[in-house]
């Protein structure tokens, strides 16, 4: 397969416009969080409408995020991405101009799909355009502190619209952004060829359909319960169809998720550990939130500001990681990265109803940045390493599904072991609430850390081992020749 060039060709505008593109993605995932309240008032939403408000979003970008990927390795990356982003910048614009609850959640639903092709194709396009090595490493790396960056950013921003402005500011600042990309893709991003082949239409729909069903399950917990009979038969469902998605990619020729890459120790780690990670933080980022609103009485702004001291440390932290790993493995950041995120939140899940912003929260969301920052870039690069090119974009779309269906998953159980706290006073019972629930995501953080430290962190320093024999038996042959 051959590229097509491109007409200019400029490392920093091609991460910038696939980080800038991503980083939009991101933010609509948690920008909505800190603007809920002002959103629900202006539309008149009932508590179950306005949880499908994220909702319809998390479903349309969890259950495409496979055929997103795939659709980039047959048509084209570039040609996906953009159109990926007109997608997701047009329903902005909608949600934006949202006169009631139902144009909103329809809107979100767009923005899923948008979202959806987009994902997989930027972290394809940027392996793409780099060669392996020092760029590529670094690109990955900040590709990897953008999605440690963008969901807690996202709150600040959000409740700084929201108190601001409007909480439509949001998605309308989407609109000249995805404009802008739409119109620079094009001219720094190279296309990529396509794959040769049929395409999988048994395995994009049984999939999808899975997926899908496994996360309106999910989310169906957040109101009705895990007894739910629409919770169980979703779910079920959902899960025979996942089942018979991975029997049919045995057999298919052009498979949407190729079970060979899930051969890697490494990359399957990074899949599970992404899954397991990710739903642990959603539950940090929706209950603090609550907490920092209605427990110490921080308006939406001051709710977005709070997170500032997680997302400083994540920002620096991130930036002289690829310095750091030229030290030290990606496997051990990784796990230093696992183990902070779980000490900070197991020190949060801690508090009390007396609590203190700066000593209670501020301190432990220190923890949780500096892990965020060690954590995401080898996450991501672990996810795509050693992916044949022609798989770059299921890869991708693995490490995104990963990530989105982790963060449903996640503040699904967030959610059951909050309602497991006995009613009472508003402010004792919410704190009881947000202890609950991050002591529950302080649990699947410590999965996260079994599954680096089993899976990724034996096979990466097993490769390292290699490497460095493999280089030390070429100087002694260049030697010998001499």
């Amino acid at each position: 397969m051959e590229s097509t060039p491109t007409t200019t060709v400029n490392p920093t505008a091609i991460v910038a416009i696939i980080l800038a593109s991503y980083f939009m993605i991101l933010l609509d995932t948690s920008v909505i969080f800190t603007a809920l309240p002002s959103l629900q008032a202006d539309l008149q939403l009932s508590t179950g409408e306005l949880s499908w408000v994220q909702d319809a979003y998390t479903l349309t970008l969890g259950g495409l995020l496979l055929l997103g990927a795939r659709a980039g390795d047959l048509l084209g990356r570039r040609r996906v991405f953009v159109f990926g982003l007109v997608v997701f910048s047009i329903a902005s614009l909608l949600i934006g101009l949202a006169p009631t609850g139902w144009w909103a959640i329809a809107g979100r639903a767009i923005q899923g799909i948008g979202a959806a092709i987009v994902a997989p194709a930027s972290l394809s396009l940027l392996t793409a355009s780099f060669p392996e090595g020092r760029e590529r490493t670094r690109a990955v790396a900040l590709y990897g502190a953008t999605a440690g960056i963008g969901a807690s950013l996202g709150l600040v921003i959000g409740g700084a619209l929201a108190h601001w402005v409007s909480w439509r500011a949001g998605f309308f600042v989407n609109v000249p952004i995805g404009a802008a990309m739409v119109v620079l893709a094009p001219r720094f991003l190279s296309e990529t060829g396509r794959a040769s082949g049929r395409f999988d239409v048994f395995g994009a729909l049984s999939a999808t359909l899975g997926v899908g069903a496994v996360v309106f399950g999910i989310i169906n917990t957040a109101e009705a319960g895990w007894q739910s009979p629409v919770t169980l038969t979703t779910v079920s469902a959902g899960v025979v169809l996942l089942i018979v998605f991975v029997l049919s990619e045995r057999r298919a020729s052009q498979p949407i998720m190729p079970l060979s890459l899930f051969r890697s120790r490494r990359r399957t780690g990074a899949y599970v550990a992404r899954f397991l990670y990710l739903g642990a933080m959603i539950g940090f980022f929706f209950f603090t939130t609550q907490f920092m609103q209605e427990a110490l009485g921080f308006d939406p702004l001051q709710a977005g500001l709070g997170f500032l001291p997680m997302t400083a440390v994540n920002f620096t932290v991130a930036i002289c990681l690829p310095g750091l790993i030229k030290q030290l493995p990606s496997s051990v950041a990784l796990l230093a990265g696992i183990l902070l995120t779980l000490a900070g939140m197991f020190w949060l899940s801690r508090v009390g109803i007396e609590a203190e912003y700066w000593t209670d929260v501020a301190l432990p969301m220190v923890l949780i940045g500096a892990g965020q920052g060690l954590a995401f870039a080898p996450l991501t690069s672990f996810g795509i390493v050693d992916a044949p090119v022609s798989d770059a974009g299921a890869a991708s779309g693995l490490v995104n599904t990963f990530h989105q269906v982790g963060t449903c998953l996640g503040l699904g159980i967030a959610v059951a072991a909050a309602a497991t706290v006995p009613s009472g006073p508003v402010k004792e019972h919410l704190t009881a609430e947000v202890s609950a629930a991050l002591t529950a995501g302080s649990i699947l953080m410590l999965l996260a850390l079994t599954v680096a430290a089993g899976l990724i962190l034996p096979a990466d320093l097993t490769e390292r081992r290699i490497r460095t024999l493999s280089a030390a038996r070429s100087v002694a042959l260049a030697k010998s020749a001499r």
